[in-house]
C-alpha cells in the first residue's frame, strides 16, 4: 500500500509539478514595435501594440508562422516569427530585488532593481543569472525573474 502511494505521488508531481508545459518557452521581442494580434494571420485585428524590445513572452502554441503567446501580465495573443528573438531576457517580479556583484547575498550590492524592470540575461548558474540593464552589470537569484524556464 505504501509503494502505491508514493508511486501516486510521483506519476502526480511528474505531471502536474511544472507551471509550464514542455512544449512552452521564452523568447523575446525582436523590435521595438511588434503587434499582438487576436488570431494568427495577418487579417485578424491588433490587439495590443508591444514597444518595448527584449521583453519575453512565453510561447504557448504555434500556427504556420505564427506563435500564440502570452505576457507577463497574462495577455495573450499571435505574433509573427519574424518579429520573435531567442535572446534571453526577463523581468523583475519583486517589488525590490538588489543585484549583486558575484552570485552570492555576501557580496556587494550594486543597485536595488525595482518591479517590472526589464534585464538582459547574459547567463545562468544554479540559483543566479548574470544580468545588464541600464549600464549595470551583475547577478540576481533567478526566483525573482519572470522570463525563464
Amino acid at each position: 500500500m505504501r509503494t502505491i502511494t508514493i508511486n501516486f505521488f510521483i506519476f502526480f508531481f511528474l505531471v502536474f509539478g511544472s507551471a509550464y508545459s514542455k512544449d512552452e518557452f521564452f523568447l523575446t521581442l525582436r523590435n521595438d514595435k511588434v503587434n499582438l494580434r487576436q488570431g494568427p494571420s495577418f487579417d485578424y485585428p491588433i490587439k495590443i501594440f508591444y514597444k518595448k524590445k527584449f521583453l519575453p513572452v512565453l510561447v504557448q502554441d504555434r500556427s504556420d508562422n505564427f506563435r500564440k503567446i502570452r505576457d507577463h501580465e497574462n495577455n495573450t495573443g499571435w505574433i509573427h516569427i519574424s518579429q520573435l528573438s531567442k535572446k534571453k531576457a526577463a523581468i523583475v517580479i519583486e517589488d525590490k530585488l538588489i543585484l549583486f556583484n558575484s552570485p552570492t547575498i555576501y557580496s556587494n550590492p550594486l543597485a536595488i532593481l525595482k518591479k517590472g524592470r526589464l534585464l538582459r540575461i547574459k547567463k545562468c548558474k544554479n540559483d543566479w543569472c548574470k544580468v545588464t540593464t541600464d549600464g549595470f552589470k551583475g547577478w540576481v537569484k533567478k526566483e525573482s525573474l519572470w522570463g525563464l524556464l
